[in-house]
């Protein structure tokens, strides 16, 4: 039997990976279990270097995970990599990141820990922050700015250049001729040290975070430490249903996001994503998925994720009000966020307002979604991109429709 089939349903659910498997006194299985039979608390790391201000339902799968660990009593240590976030990971990235300043990541921080529910109560929010004893929240800089060198020297010690070089990107951008700075090797020390610093049993991470990781299970057998295991969850798709979720890809749906936005982005989701929607975003049965048709599953996965961030009537009032756009009965839909027009310069064409409202990546993109006919103001399609708005009269109170996935109304 696998390792895998036989952890608990909370913990196994999603898991892309973890490691080590073989080549250790105990197994995953038996560290969970031991752990439970012994009342005790694991500690679950999770780093996040907020290199952003929005988190979208991407990250929200190792969040989610996290949580899950608290609810079976373990201890999430939630890194915030305030430090390791003015050198930035270099992972995914095929040039050396613009370095942060210390004020743009400590705002960035405030942002992550709202949007994960810090100061609601647990029923309401990703991470539970009430129950003291299962969550603790430490800054990377409480650690690492203090390193003298010869620290430093002994944590690039432990590593070589090919070992550095077999991360992915790092070997891509070697063999390609693309520069490496050498701070950039440092990032994966330090994220390890993390692991050393509050003694990590088990860390999660996206698929992507493989190495880093290990890092850490190497620093921690240096600091003569019981090395840690790594859990690693998918990375999401986007809603284009093929590049990975990412704000750059216009693909995402964001943790913020009103629930209408939320609903009508979710519940046209491609079909070839709901299985790994419903998997990683919801608690759901697995098991519908071999009964419902495609549309019901999209509008089952979609009320059940808004329902998570906003609750079960609003969800259920975003559900209604998609419905009511889609027959057309404007006047009968509630609430619709809105979009201001206060930067526009008018007169503008309508392609141009579209890319300037940030809702296309280009011009050229708002051309062609108008031309193809995915845009509508109050139900009514406009298909051509060069129609020109006088004044902000023109379009005050009326709602945008793009595709499905996209309704606002401009304020008045």
């Amino acid at each position: 039997m696998s390792d895998k089939l036989i952890l608990p349903s909370w913990l196994s659910r999603g898991i892309e990976e973890y490691f080590p498997i073989k080549g250790t006194d105990q197994t995953f299985v038996e560290k969970i279990d031991s752990a439970k039979k012994n009342n005790r608390k694991l500690r679950v790391k999770l780093g996040i270097d907020p290199t952003g201000t929005d988190i979208h339902l991407g990250h929200s799968i190792l969040f989610k995970k996290l949580r899950a660990f608290q609810d079976n009593g373990h201890i999430a240590v939630l890194i915030i990599g305030d430090f390791t976030a003015q050198i930035g990971d270099p992972t995914g990235k095929n040039k050396t990141r613009v370095q942060l300043s210390e004020k743009q990541v400590k705002d960035n921080a405030k942002t992550y820990l709202t949007q994960l529910g810090m100061g609601k109560p647990p029923n309401e929010s990703i991470l539970d922050f009430d129950s003291k004893d299962r969550i603790e929240i430490r800054y990377n800089s409480e650690w690492l700015k203090n390193l003298n060198l010869n620290s430093i020297i002994e944590l690039m010690g432990s590593a070589t250049v090919s070992q550095m070089l077999a991360k992915e990107e790092f070997g891509k951008r070697y063999t390609s001729q693309v520069p490496i700075a050498l701070h950039e090797f440092l990032y994966p020390l330090l994220q390890g040290y993390d692991s050393v610093a509050v003694q990590s049993d088990i860390e999660l991470g996206g698929t992507d975070q493989k190495f880093n990781i290990a890092i850490g299970r190497d620093l921690q057998r240096h600091f003569k430490q019981e090395p840690q295991y790594g859990v690693l969850l998918p990375i999401l798709t986007g809603l284009d249903g093929i590049k990975k979720m990412s704000k750059s890809e216009f693909n995402t749906v964001g943790l913020t996001e009103d629930p209408l936005s939320m609903y009508s982005k979710l519940e046209k989701v491609p079909d070839n994503s709901i299985p790994t929607y419903f998997e990683l975003l919801t608690e759901l049965d697995l098991g519908l998925l071999n009964d419902a048709n495609p549309r019901e599953l999209q509008r089952r996965m979609a009320l059940e994720v808004t329902t998570l961030f906003h609750g079960y009537e609003e969800a259920l009032k975003a559900q209604s009000n998609c419905e009511k756009l889609f027959l057309g009965h404007k006047e009968k839909v509630g609430e619709i966020p809105e979009i201001s027009l206060k930067e526009i310069v008018f007169p503008v064409k309508f392609f141009y307002l579209l890319s300037a409202l940030n809702l296309f990546k280009s011009s050229s993109e708002s051309k062609r979604s108008i031309k193809g006919g995915g845009v509508k103001i109050d139900s009514q399609k406009v298909i051509n991109p060069d129609l020109v708005f006088d004044s902000k009269k023109d379009l005050e109170g009326k709602i945008l429709q793009i595709g499905k996935k996209i309704i606002k109304r401009f304020e008045k």
